[in-house]
This record gives structure tokens, sequence and C-alpha cells, in this order.
């Protein structure tokens, strides 16, 4: 049997204790060392995490726990630091997105890792979930050029109006979220993107930057798409998760449940709750073939996808994805030019918000 690979794993929040789990779980991973800035205050360390040795300084994370792997999901504008450090110790890395918050710092990381010939796995989710590789094969046969929308906004109330005002901090929603979202456009085209168009607002008085984002992306295929995020308490949740693929032969939409509740006790606001962001009840197939009469030759098809895998399963498979990437040599090439390119997408929006105008890409 293959020895385990020995992990630190830097960060404590929402995903990091969901990858943390995950390696706690494989067979594959030992962890050697929990590191966040606060850990050893932190009163919320799940149960089963309790018995790791914490770390407050990294670099002495790095040093006295000499792990094969780091699995860095810490605050965005730590990430590359973080990152090339550990490659320097010859560590495989796995990271949460974004890969940074600038694109210099991106490639930096990522030529890092190839001088290095050490692994680079980014946690876009979306990526190994069913749902969403179904979306886009269903979206690729819909012709050119394809319309795209797609948007994930999100009430901030408890534990979420911290979180959401931390990230907020490091990156505005469109730039944090959205390279799940462009990473999504540039699959379903295989196409180049020229030309991006941001807007954006701040509503929200606590924050340090604008809660509220839109881009517009050109593809060199002539597709487009949009993608919206916003978060604050004042986030309305009308229409908070819409994915939509629109070509000249129809349409794919994933169709996310949302229930009503009349109990008092019930969740203000669920856009929020980390399993709703990928979670998927059916994906709806529309078909834009008519007969002789221009009805409609097709019904629209729902293909259900109640039997999906939860969040922590996600993470789980994004884990043991890296772990085969380690332990095989995967090459990861298309993978880590994939995580630029979609930094690229949602900085450009960011400069486009700020100048006020279009930005083209080189």
């Amino acid at each position: 049997m293959a020895d385990k690979v020995k992990v630190l794993v830097v960060g404590l929040g929402n995903m990091g204790a969901s990858h943390a789990s995950a390696y706690h779980r494989s067979d594959g991973f030992q962890i050697v060392g929990i590191m966040s800035r606060s850990i050893k205050s932190n009163t919320k360390i799940p149960a089963d995490l309790a018995g790791y040795p914490l770390y407050e300084d990294f670099d002495l994370a790095l040093k006295e726990t000499r792990p094969d792997a780091v699995s860095i999901n810490s605050w965005p504008n730590t990430h590359a630091e973080y990152a090339l450090k550990a490659i320097a110790a010859n560590c495989h890395v796995f990271m949460e997105k974004p890969l940074a918050t600038n694109i210099e710092d991106a490639e930096k990381v990522v030529a890092a890792a190839r001088a290095k010939n050490r692994k680079l796995v980014l946690g876009y989710i979306l990526r190994v979930h069913p749902s969403w590789i179904k979306f886009i094969e269903v979206g690729k046969t819909l012709g050119k050029p394809l319309v795209m929308r797609l948007n994930l906004n999100q009430q901030s109330s408890g534990s979420a109006w911290h979180w959401h005002k931390n990230l907020i901090d490091s990156l505005i929603p469109i730039v944090d979220c959205g390279v799940h979202y462009v990473d999504v456009m540039c699959q379903l085209t295989g196409a180049k993107p020229v030309r991006v168009h941001g807007i954006g607002a701040k509503l929200w008085a606590e924050a340090d930057k604008q809660n509220y984002g839109h881009l517009h992306v050109t593809f060199d295929d002539g597709s487009v798409g949009w993608y919206e995020a916003g978060w604050g308490p004042m986030m309305s949740e009308t229409a908070y998760f819409v994915k939509d693929v629109v070509g000249p032969k129809g349409a794919v939409s994933i169709v996310a449940g949302q229930t009503a509740s009349n109990d008092k006790d019930a969740e203000v606001s669920n856009s929020a709750d980390i399993d709703r962001h990928t979670k998927t009840d059916a994906l709806k197939i529309h078909y834009a073939s008519v007969d002789a009469d221009k009805n409609f030759s097709k019904p629209d098809e729902i293909v259900s996808m109640e039997d999906e895998p939860g969040h922590q399963e996600l993470c789980d498979r994004e884990q043991a994805f890296f772990l085969r990437a380690i332990r095989e040599d995967l090459d990861l090439t298309e993978q880590m030019d994939a995580a630029v390119n979609s930094l690229r997408i949602v900085l450009a929006a960011e400069q486009s918000i700020a100048l006020g105008r279009t930005v083209e890409l080189a």
C-alpha cells in the first residue's frame, strides 16, 4: 500500500473544515497539522479534528510538520504567499479558489508548481459535480453562439454576516465566486474571451468594498455570458440562483428547489447555505426544433438530480482527485491554465468597474 500523503491544513472555515474532514476520513491522507491565525482561541473546532497539532504561524507549521502537501483554505489575500512557500518546500498544493488576488501572483504560483513539478489543484468544486458536468455536456450540444446566464446572490445574517464581510475585505463577490462561473462559461464555449464589462455598487456600509457586481463576457465565437453576485443583509432572494444556457438548438437550465415555510423558527434566509450553492434538483432541457405548424416537435425534458452528492461529498471528491493527481502524476496543465484564465476575466471585470468602461482582453 502506498504511503499516506502527509497534509498540513491551512484555514478551518467553511471550506477548510470540509476539506479537513475529507483528509481525516481518507485512507490516503494523514493530517500532520492544522494552521489558522487564531485557531488556538477557536472554540468551534470539530470534534474529529481536535486532536491534531494546531499552529497559528504558517512558517512554523511548515517547518515542524514537514508535509508532503499543503491544503490552503484561508482568506484569498494569503493564497499566493502560502502556496509559493509550500511549493518552495517541495509540497504539493490544494488551494481553494481563487488562485490569487492579482494575475501576476497567480502566474507566479503556476510557474513555481511547474518548475518544481508539484501538483497544484484548485478548488473548482463544480468540476467534480455530476449535475454541472451534465449541464456543461448538454450546453455544448446547443450550437453556437451561446448565451449564458449565471448568478449566485446571498443574504448575509448570523455567521454569514461575518463570513461575507471578511471575504469582501479580500475580494468583491464577482471576483471571489465569479471564477467558478466564468470557468463554466469557458468550458461551455471552448472559446477565447475577448471583452469584459463590469458594474458594481456598494450597498453595505460595514463592508470595505462593493458588495454587488455584474460582469458581461464576450467570446471570439460570438457567445456572451453574464454573472451576477451580491452579498449582504439587504440582498433579495428573488431569483438568487439562475443557471441557464441558451443556444440556437434550445436551452438547458439548472432547477434548484426552493421551499417556503410558515415555521417562525425557520431560517430567514437560506441563500447563504453552502449546500445550496451547488444544490441541483433537476436539469430542464428545452428543444427549439418545431414541426410544420411551428409547434415544438419535442417536449422539454427533466433530468432528475435528486440523488446528487452533497457539499461534503463533493469536497471528498476533490480530495480524492488531489490524491490521484499526486500518486499517478497527472498532467494538470489544463486545470492550472483554466484557473489563471478565469481569474483574468473576473479581475478584468473589477478593472472595468474602476475605469467605467469595457476592458479588452489581450
